[in-house]
C-alpha cells in the first residue's frame, strides 16, 4: 500500500493550491495551471481532482463571501490540510531521491551526427 496516493494531476492541483494560498478557488486554480504549464485543463478534470483530494483529506473547502458577479453565490475556496502538506513533502522527497539516484552518465545526451 502506498504511503500517500497522489496522481500527477492531483499533485499539480495540490501544488497550485499552495501557490495561490488564500486565493485558491476552482477557476483560479485552473487558470494558474494553464498559465504555468501551458496545458489546457477541463473544469471536469479539475472538479474530479479537487473532490479526490478532499476525500483523501489532503485539502478542505469552504465558501467565501457571496458576490454580485456570481449572482449572490460564494466562491468555493480550497486549503491544504496538514495531511496534504505531508503528502506534498513525501512526493517531493520521493522525486528528489529518484533524481539523485540517477547516474550522471545516464543524463548525458550523446549527439550522433550523420
Amino acid at each position: 500500500m502506498k504511503k500517500y496516493q497522489l496522481g500527477e494531476f492531483e499533485e499539480i492541483v495540490l501544488l497550485t493550491i499552495a501557490v495561490l494560498h488564500k486565493e485558491a478557488y476552482g477557476v483560479g486554480i485552473k487558470t494558474e495551471i494553464e498559465t504555468r504549464l501551458g496545458r489546457n485543463v477541463s473544469m471536469g478534470a479539475m472538479h474530479t481532482a479537487l473532490v479526490r483530494l478532499e476525500e483523501k483529506g489532503y485539502i478542505r473547502s469552504f465558501d467565501g463571501e457571496p458576490t454580485k458577479e456570481r449572482m449572490g453565490r460564494p466562491k468555493k475556496y480550497f486549503q491544504i490540510t496538514a495531511l496534504g502538506k505531508k503528502a506534498m513533502e513525501y512526493s517531493k522527497e520521493t522525486r528528489d531521491s529518484l533524481w539523485n539516484a540517477i547516474p550522471k552518465v545516464a543524463l548525458k545526451v550523446k549527439i550522433i551526427s550523420a
